[in-house]
C-alpha cells in the first residue's frame, strides 16, 4: 500500500490487522501530529510522549471510527487534547523557594499527583495487556517500541524469526493486544469519551 491509497481502504485494512496499512497511516499522518505538537511548543521528549499516546489511542479506537474520512480530524483533535494535557500538567507546578517552609513537595498541587496517578494506572493497564500476550509476541512489541528503534535485522537475530515475518507477526500481536481483557476493561471504565475520542 502507498500513501496515495484511499483512506477508506487503509482504515479497512488496518482494522483487519494489515501492518502495511498501519504503517502507511502512520507515515501519512505523522507530519500532522508533528505540526500540532510544534504549534503547542512542546519539547522533543513531551512531543514524543504525545505522539506515542496518539498512536496508542488510534490502536484502541480505530474500530470505533464510523467514517474513515474523519480520521485526520480525529488525529488532530486527539493530538491537541494530549498536548493540552501535557501543558496543563506542567502548568500546575509553581516555582517555590526551597528555603520557604511552604515550599518543597507541598508546593505541588493535588491535581498534579492525580495526573501522575492516572498516567501510572494507564501504564499498569498496558503492562497487564502485554502480559496477556504470548511471550514471543510481547517481546516483539517491546523491541519495536524501543527508542532508538531497533533494526529489523537485529530483531530477527534476537528473536530468531525471519525478517519477513516481523510485520505480519506485529499485526497479529497488535490485534491480540487490542482484544486483551485489560484494554477492554480500560475502555469500559472510561465514563465519558475524551475530547479526542473517536467519532
Amino acid at each position: 500500500m502507498t500513501v496515495t491509497e484511499p483512506l477508506s481502504t487503509l482504515v479497512s485494512a488496518a482494522r483487519k490487522g494489515d501492518q502495511h496499512a498501519w504503517d502507511t497511516l502512520v507515515d501519512r499522518f505523522l507530519p500532522l501530529v508533528g505540526a500540532v505538537v510544534r504549534g503547542h511548543r512542546l519539547g522533543a521528549a513531551d512531543g514524543d510522549d504525545v505522539s506515542q499516546t496518539v498512536w496508542l489511542r488510534l490502536v484502541e479506537h480505530l474500530d470505533d471510527l464510523r467514517e474513515p474520512a474523519a480520521l485526520p480530524g480525529w488525529i488532530r483533535t486527539t493530538t491537541r487534547h494530549e498536548c493540552l494535557r501535557v501543558l496543563a500538567a506542567r502548568g500546575r507546578m509553581r516555582p517555590t523557594d526551597p528555603q520557604d517552609e511552604a515550599g518543597g513537595l507541598d508546593a505541588v498541587e493535588e491535581d498534579v499527583a492525580e495526573t501522575a496517578l492516572l498516567a501510572a494506572e494507564r501504564h499498569a493497564v498496558l503492562l497487564a495487556a502485554l502480559a496477556e500476550l504470548p511471550e514471543a509476541r510481547r517481546d516483539l512489541l517491546l523491541l519495536l517500541l524501543e527508542d532508538p528503534p531497533v533494526a529489523y535485522e537485529e530483531i530477527s537475530r534476537r528473536l530468531g524469526i525471519p525478517i519477513g515475518s516481523i510485520g505480519p507477526t506485529r499485526a497479529r500481536a497488535l490485534d491480540q493486544l487490542r482484544r486483551t481483557s485489560a484494554l477492554r476493561g480500560l475502555a469500559a471504565g472510561d465514563a465519558a469519551p475524551a475530547e479526542g475520542g473517536a467519532r
